[in-house]
């Protein structure tokens, strides 16, 4: 909203807007320091206004885990659907400094009040609802399918041109660079040639990191990258959903988790450090970092206060969307298997809770782990939570190291 504002005062007075206003790296820094403030100022008034509204959250019971509910007796009645508090800062972030009439702009938009309200009700349902577990689990997974079926149809309909003309425009959406045949005698810099693709060709190609060629999918194999876009987009909502367990550790972990998306978003919006790198140049990525700087942001300054002792949760109203979210945006960059990588934590937890249930369905109800997701086995085996939570955080660390790693080592 800014940019258009400048734009228009500017053409009012007719003068040349700021050249500093149109760089993607310091929208990026405004928009991460933009959500933080608001977080960290607003943190309080949330705080206190859940608590009056008595939104607090539900641990597990004694009868289905009575360590658990020992250990996590004084997280009892404390605040939760503090991811409203992350998501509005985000969004006051995206409408400042983004560009609105771009369609990554605009997808990310949806993606956050999508699943962002799944949260809100999920959690308003289990308020109101005192004894309840909050909106049918059936019926969630259903609204995230239907979110996430309409995404990658969207991206893979053959007239995705006809439908964003400005953004996915028929001349260029990426610019890649591939090798002549004859690459023996030439050097490998000089047998770079870049090659225009269209949206559909761009999002029919998957890149995997340590690996330079991308895999082409024609024919009846798009079908195959229509089932991967579906599954990113709900296994990473849920996924960071079941890690939001213990006092800060989504929070700390989707912070290294979009920062290493953003630099990748960033690098790849910026065609000669694109072709320096041997790396697709996206139009307009620059978008997709800003909002994951946005991202970053909110959550370090949702860690101020969900740090252990946390004194607020962000519930699925945060969870989901911000999931959906990261998500969405390796779809956008064509990072699925990037962020299989970074998000290692995410993964981990997810399967965890996988095996377990599949253990104690199909193995004559025995148990693979001690509780499930991840992070409570290693509390009934004596961790105490910030100590989990850190160890955690390293690992993150050390896979978005691995991430990074990736560009030079392909």
């Amino acid at each position: 909203m800014l940019l258009l504002l400048i734009k228009y005062l500017y053409n009012l007075f007719n003068s040349n807007i700021p050249t500093v206003f149109s760089y993607a790296s310091t929208r990026m820094m405004l928009a991460s320091i933009t959500s933080l403030i608001i977080t960290i100022f607003l943190g309080p008034f949330v705080i206190r206004k859940l608590y009056t509204l008595k939104i607090g959250q539900k641990i597990r019971t004694k009868e289905t885990c009575p360590l658990l509910a020992e250990l996590h007796e004084k997280k009892k009645d404390t605040p939760t659907m503090g991811g409203i508090l992350i998501l509005f800062s985000m969004l006051i972030s995206l409408f400042l400094w983004m560009d609105l009439t771009n369609i990554f702009t605009l997808i990310l938009l949806v993606t956050t009040l999508w699943l962002g309200l799944i949260g809100a009700l999920d959690d308003y349902l289990k308020l109101k609802h005192k004894n309840s577990k909050g909106m049918p689990s059936k019926l969630k997974f259903l609204l995230q399918l239907v979110f996430s079926v309409f995404i990658a149809l969207y991206l893979l309909w053959p007239s995705t041109d006809k439908f964003t003309k400005k953004e996915f425009p028929k001349r260029v959406l990426a610019k890649e660079n591939i090798s002549n045949v004859n690459t023996k005698t030439i050097k490998t810099f000089q047998s770079l040639k870049p090659v225009n693709l269209t949206a559909k060709e761009y999002f029919t190609r998957i890149y995997i990191p340590f690996y330079k060629k991308p895999i082409i999918f024609k024919n009846f194999l798009i079908i195959f990258i229509f089932i991967l876009m579906v599954f990113v987009i709900t296994g990473t909502s849920n996924a960071v959903n079941l890690a939001d367990g213990l006092d800060g550790l989504a929070a700390g972990s989707l912070v290294m988790v979009a920062s290493v998306l953003a630099l990748f978003a960033f690098l790849s919006n910026h065609i000669q450090m694109a072709k320096y790198l041997n790396i697709i140049y996206v139009e307009h990525s620059g978008e997709i970092a800003i909002y994951l700087f946005a991202m970053v942001g909110a959550c370090l300054g949702f860690l101020w206060y969900n740090s252990f002792p946390a004194q607020i949760f962000m519930g699925d109203t945060g969870s989901l969307a911000l999931g959906g979210i990261i998500g969405v945006s390796a779809i956008l960059l064509r990072r699925e298997f990037l962020l299989a990588i970074v998000g290692g934590i995410f993964v981990a937890e997810a399967l965890s809770v996988i095996i377990q249930v599949l253990s104690y369905r199909y193995r004559n109800k025995k148990r693979v782990f001690l509780c499930s997701p991840l992070h409570h086995h290693f509390e009934y085996k004596g961790w105490p939570e910030s100590k989990v939570v850190i160890r955690f955080w390293i690992i993150g660390l050390l896979l978005a190291l691995i991430a990074v790693a990736s560009l030079k080592f392909q």
